[in-house]
């Protein structure tokens, strides 16, 4: 089954392999997180389109085995200041404060900021207010984590 769901479903890896990506994971299958953003850089570098709503993925874990199923039911793009609460709780990690939430996300978008300035050419380039991001909405649809 996880090899035809492979060739039928795009793959979600959230966060990084290990500790955060297993976190995560459990928290998509207690259905306590709901949404995720990331760098709107990070699609423009990988000449990726940017996720529609509607669409499904595949979530894995840390040993790239899917845990999930999950359909995205809205995706916007703004900017790193217009974050609000709402998106806050959703993410499922227990932010209080959008700025716990923003602390903890520069916190994970600077530990590679090195690799992202390298591929824009740009050795100026950090976060900011106006730094785009994606923030994606979704719905649990299957759990195949036992």
């Amino acid at each position: 089954m996880s090899e035809e769901l492979r060739g039928r479903l795009p793959v979600a890896e959230f966060g990084f392999p290990g500790e955060l990506r297993d976190r995560l994971g459990a928290a998509i299958l207690a259905g306590k997180k709901t949404a995720t953003t990331g760098l709107l850089v990070e699609w423009e570098l990988d000449s990726e389109p940017i996720p529609r709503a509607g669409e499904r993925f595949l979530v894995v874990d840390s040993s790239e085995a899917p845990v999930a199923i999950i359909q995205l039911e809205d995706v916007r793009v703004l900017p790193l200041a217009d974050v609000d609460i709402a998106v806050a709780h959703d993410e499922g990690e227990g932010f209080r404060t959008v700025a716990e939430w923003r602390h903890a996300h520069e916190a994970f978008w600077n530990s590679y900021a090195d690799q992202l300035r390298t591929r824009l050419d740009d050795p100026a380039w950090r976060l900011v207010d106006t730094t785009p991001v994606v923030v994606e909405r979704f719905r649990l649809i299957d759990r195949l984590a036992t």
